[in-house]
């Protein structure tokens, strides 16, 4: 991994205000390009509101701030630091959801929150490469063991094109947002590619009232 020594001088990333586009929508919806992005990600399948999500959710932020606070470590020791690196806003949580087979094969026109599969992930700043995150990873093993750490990944994902929208209240109510995305796609002469959708989390939904969630949801269109 190629490295260079900063200053503390260097500039804090922060994703609200530098990264608006991607991540403070407004409550209609949008047509947008998502570039290729880092992230660390971890599959699961279930009840979102189970012991197991929440692990996952922990698993995830533990690697997150295990990079953050290494590289913080690191610049103040004057060590290497990776390429690019400046100082930055842990990215929000974000979730890309789908139903298992079993329920796709059922066609049920309801769909239960135990059929649900997912991938939580973190984005990660660009200088982070493949192998600093494995350094950081073996690290945290070692310091705070947790089960779900040996299915964590990193990979680079590419969005492309997407409808977008602020969703304001409960995950319940997602539908109707969708109907307007979906409504709005139609209206530009295009075609959302699947029910897969990704979810991002403005607000911590463990500790926000429902009525105040603010989440974005994303689907490709082609």
């Amino acid at each position: 991994m190629h490295s260079i020594r900063m200053t503390t001088s260097e500039a804090k990333h922060e994703w609200r205000k530098a990264e608006k586009a991607l991540y403070i929508p407004k409550a209609k919806p949008e047509l947008i390009e998502v570039p290729p992005q880092k992230f660390i990600t971890l599959y699961g399948e279930g009840n979102p509101n189970s012991e197991m999500f929440s692990e996952c959710i922990a698993a995830l932020y533990s690697v997150a701030y295990g990079i953050k606070m290494t590289l913080k470590k690191e610049l103040k020791q004057e060590a290497a630091v990776p390429v690019g690196y400046c100082d930055y806003t842990v990215y929000p949580l974000e979730g890309i959801w789908d139903i298992n087979d079993a329920a796709k094969q059922a066609g049920r026109g309801f769909v239960s929150k135990d059929d649900l599969v997912f991938t939580l992930m973190l984005r990660q700043p660009d200088f982070i490469e493949a192998s600093y995150f494995e350094q950081i990873l073996e690290m945290v093993k070692l310091k705070k063991p947790q089960r779900l750490l040996d299915d964590v990944k990193f990979e680079t994902i590419t969005d492309g094109r997407c409808i977008q929208m602020l969703h304001v209240g409960p995950f319940d109510n997602e539908p109707a947002t969708f109907e307007q995305m979906e409504a709005f796609a139609e209206s530009m002469n295009l075609e959302r590619k699947s029910k897969v959708h990704r979810e991002i989390y403005l607000a911590d939904f463990r500790k926000t009232a429902p009525g105040k969630l603010k989440t974005v949801l994303r689907f490709k269109v082609e």
